[in-house]
């Protein structure tokens, strides 16, 4: 686990966090998670579907559908949230926090074509912990914004092994990926990007 740290308006970015064989071993793992709990297509509460598919880990998983954005103890089907591994767990207790561990483990998968809007994550009950997001696969445009909508913003862009920490003044900026460059990683066979984001719910 080797590189540099950038600082964006607070937000912390560790530049090739992951060595290529941790990256293959998180992966590894994630997979597990997946055939547990299958990654989901959401729609916003609008009735919009969401560019992204995904699923979670932990005591809850965070769920968008037409009823709203929240954490649900259990995925649609109806089955508990597998586990976070412990080579994310281990992630956390480096990049976020040794003392409390994360409720939820938030999995993304950005095939080609798809983004993430500008958004804060304040769907939480206590906002005073980091959030840390792990990059798998391809790389990403990452756009950080300010704790209100509009304003100037940063962009950087997001690697396979980066790993970003939004802590304390920065726990609230408004951030979003405008695109992936589909094709830049092999870590992924069929391409794409994966976001691992762990958080404290309550």
């Amino acid at each position: 686990m080797t590189g540099k740290t950038v600082v964006i308006r607070g937000v912390e970015i560790h530049k090739r966090a992951l060595d290529p064989r941790y990256q293959e071993r998180v992966l590894d793992d994630l997979r597990t998670v997946v055939r547990a709990a299958p990654l989901i297509s959401p729609t916003t509460p609008r009735g919009r579907k969401m560019s992204v598919r995904m699923t979670s880990a932990g005591r809850c998983g965070w769920i968008s559908d037409r009823l709203g954005y929240r954490y649900e103890p259990v995925h649609p089907d109806g089955q508990p949230w597998p586990d976070i591994p412990e080579s994310i767990l281990s992630l956390w207790a480096r990049y976020g926090c040794s003392s409390r561990m994360p409720d939820c483990c938030l999995i993304n998968h950005y095939g080609q074509g798809a983004r993430m809007g500008m958004h804060q994550d304040n769907d939480e009950r206590d906002m005073s912990w980091p959030v840390v997001s792990i990059s798998l696969g391809d790389s990403a445009l990452f756009r950080i914004g300010n704790r209100e909508r509009g304003g100037s913003t940063e962009s950087i862009w997001l690697d396979s092994g980066d790993i970003a920490v939004l802590g304390g003044a920065a726990r609230m900026l408004y951030h979003g990926i405008d695109r992936i460059e589909f094709g830049s990683s092999r870590l992924l066979s069929r391409g794409g990007r994966i976001n691992v984001t762990l958080r404290v719910v309550d």
